[in-house]
């Protein structure tokens, strides 16, 4: 058994703007990734916001975040390496898929 620990990680873009990286942790392995990232902007539109909800619980349950992204040792390279594969823009998610 495989288990998770989500851990949302905040970053603030700009005076409007907020990123959620939607990040998990192996316990197993100690082992960092992250599924997707957030953005919100204001006025906060509450419907994008569940639907954020709802797409973070479905990615889930369709594969395993250890398996839709590469892990890392720390939180700080997991997303690291999501900006890299996935540049900044305002709007919606970004998500790992391969």
């Amino acid at each position: 058994m495989i288990l998770y620990r989500s851990i949302d990680v905040w970053q603030i873009l700009d005076p409007r703007t907020l990123i959620r990286y939607r990040c998990f942790q192996v316990l197993q392995s100690d082992r960092y990734c992250v599924q997707s990232a957030d953005f919100y902007t204001l006025p906060i539109d509450e419907r994008q916001a569940r639907s954020l909800e709802t797409q973070f619980l479905d990615l889930l349950i369709e594969e395993a975040p250890d398996r839709r992204t590469t892990t890392f040792a720390s939180l700080e390279e997991a997303i690291a390496h999501h900006d890299k594969e996935f540049p900044k823009k305002k709007g919606g998610s970004l998500t790992n898929f391969r």
